[in-house]
């Protein structure tokens, strides 16, 4: 069984010590740390390899948004949830066009909130029921694809290597998987990954797929380009 390891963020203790200890009761999740106002957010990331942070969007002092700008920046593997009582619209639009793959209403049902979090664990975007058909396929689209004009054109800036590690993104193969394939190191291929979203303006490994699906430059780049080249 995997483990789905979690860094919660809120700073409401209340709810901070019952969210961790509601969550620490699943076999299949695991609480790393649980922050607070004025902890290093950057610090226990590093400190510990969450598989998915659990943020509540109306910290007190700090920017909720900014922490998903950061995390995703830094962490770009890390899967974010943002927990909230009623999100507007436009907050879901802002926080998933950042990165965000999920959210959880504050009176969600216990089943409602473990399964979100096992969904987006697996890969999958959730928004709370009431948000779900039109408004969210709205929401994705617009968040993935509102740049597309101006990344398409930006792809020749591309060196082959990065073209490579484009494809093998969008074939859903981790950094790992991408170093082994390539014959380079996970640090490089992470480098890559960094460098690819500066230049095609993007947020997230997602948006990098839906580029792919949008242009055809990349299609014979495993094939034509040497796996040696770096």
């Amino acid at each position: 069984m995997k483990i789905i390891k979690i860094l919660l963020i809120e700073d409401n203790r209340l709810l901070l010590d019952g969210i961790a200890s509601i969550l620490k009761k699943q076999p299949d999740m695991h609480v790393l740390s649980t922050v607070g106002n004025g902890e290093s957010i950057s610090s226990m990331l590093n400190k510990h390899k969450s598989d998915i942070v659990l943020l509540d969007l109306g910290l007190r002092n700090q920017n909720s948004l900014q922490i998903v700008k950061l995390t995703k920046k830094n962490f770009p593997e890390v899967k974010i949830i943002v927990m909230d009582l009623i999100p507007l619209q436009a907050d879901i639009f802002q926080f998933v066009q950042e990165g965000v793959s999920g959210f959880i209403l504050k009176d969600a049902s216990m089943v409602e909130f473990f399964k979100t979090i096992r969904s987006v664990y697996q890969g999958a975007q959730v928004l709370p029921p009431h948000l779900t058909g039109s408004l969210f396929s709205q929401i994705v689209e617009n968040a993935i694809s509102i740049l597309k004009p101006s990344v398409i054109e930006e792809s020749v800036r591309m060196t082959k290597r990065e073209k490579q590690v484009i494809e093998l993104v969008a074939d859903g193969s981790t950094n790992k998987e991408i170093a082994q394939k390539l014959h380079i190191s996970t640090y490089t291929v992470k480098s890559h990954v960094h460098n690819i979203l500066e230049k095609l303006a993007l947020h997230t490994r997602v948006q990098i797929a839906k580029h792919v699906h949008l242009s055809d430059s990349y299609k014979s780049e495993i094939d034509t380009t040497s796996l040696i080249v770096k």
